[in-house]
């Protein structure tokens, strides 16, 4: 729709770009306030959540690269290339990648892992229904054709040009799907962290609703380069899904019997 919010000379503001970072700081701020009230100090937290977010960017870039191999194979210089740096990535990947990195900072420096995760967890929903804005602004992340009343033209030359977007026919919405089932995950979260039983129903939640809703998302999905496995029964992005919701089932099953006291400050 609108890939560059303004450009003076040679220099450009992309709309993706600014919303992302929106997302970014205005996510990081909720998860610091959420992990004060979860009894965790809160420059821990802000250090905890710049190196996930680090991780979660270079790991959706990677799995971005990976699910569009045959290309970058054939075209190994647009690994660097800018159109690459400007796309939004595959966000599970960042997903994945942000475990990693949040599992090794947690056993550094011996953090109540599920307590923290859960203060973080409404955080990177609402960023990621911010992010996933700027992901229909720019024009990837696209849909499928449709003939549905809510389906979205792009016609803006530019989307075309950096992200391949087809112009002048109607596609889903995918972007404002996700993001809307990411806003509503945030309120959700929100309200369950205030509530919770245990340390990890929050995260469990999360992994448990993004999964199944990215899962179904992506068969509204159009953008190239979506991967396959099982002989392209489903999507790379499909089988990263069912596991967060297999770990986030089997968080919730296991910690749901321990009944841990929630500190006073978030009650």
């Amino acid at each position: 729709m609108f890939p560059r919010l303004f450009h003076i000379g040679g220099f450009n503001a992309p709309t993706y770009g600014l919303l992302v970072a929106t997302g970014v700081l205005l996510g990081l701020w909720i998860s610091v306030r959420y992990s004060r009230q979860q009894g965790i100090d809160p420059d821990t937290a802000w250090n905890f959540g710049i190196l996930i977010v680090l991780a979660g960017i270079v790991g959706s870039k990677i799995l971005y690269i990976i699910t569009d191999w045959g290309f970058y194979t054939a075209h190994p210089g647009e690994i660097f290339s800018w159109a690459t740096m400007q796309a939004g990535g595959v966000f599970s990947g960042g997903v994945v990648a942000a475990l990693l990195a949040a599992i090794w900072y947690i056993r550094h420096y011996r953090l109540p892992a599920l307590r923290l995760c859960d203060a973080f967890m409404p955080g990177l929903a609402l960023g990621h229904a911010i992010g996933r804005v700027g992901c229909f602004a720019a024009g990837c992340c696209y849909g499928k054709p449709t003939d549905h009343f809510w389906g979205v033209t792009f016609t803006n030359p530019l989307a075309a040009q950096l992200v391949g977007t087809p112009l002048n026919e109607a596609l889903e919405p995918t972007q404002l799907f996700e993001s809307g089932v990411e806003l509503a995950n945030f309120f959700f979260l929100a309200w369950l962290i205030k509530r919770k039983r245990f340390d990890g129903q929050v995260f469990a939640a999360y992994l448990i609703i993004y999964g199944t809703a990215r899962y179904f998302l992506e068969f509204l999905r159009g953008d190239p380069g979506r991967g396959s496995v099982f002989g392209g029964f489903m999507t790379l992005t499909q089988l990263i899904s069912l596991c967060l919701v297999v770990v986030g089932g089997l968080i919730w099953w296991l910690r749901s019997g321990a009944q841990r006291p929630v500190p006073a400050e978030a009650r």
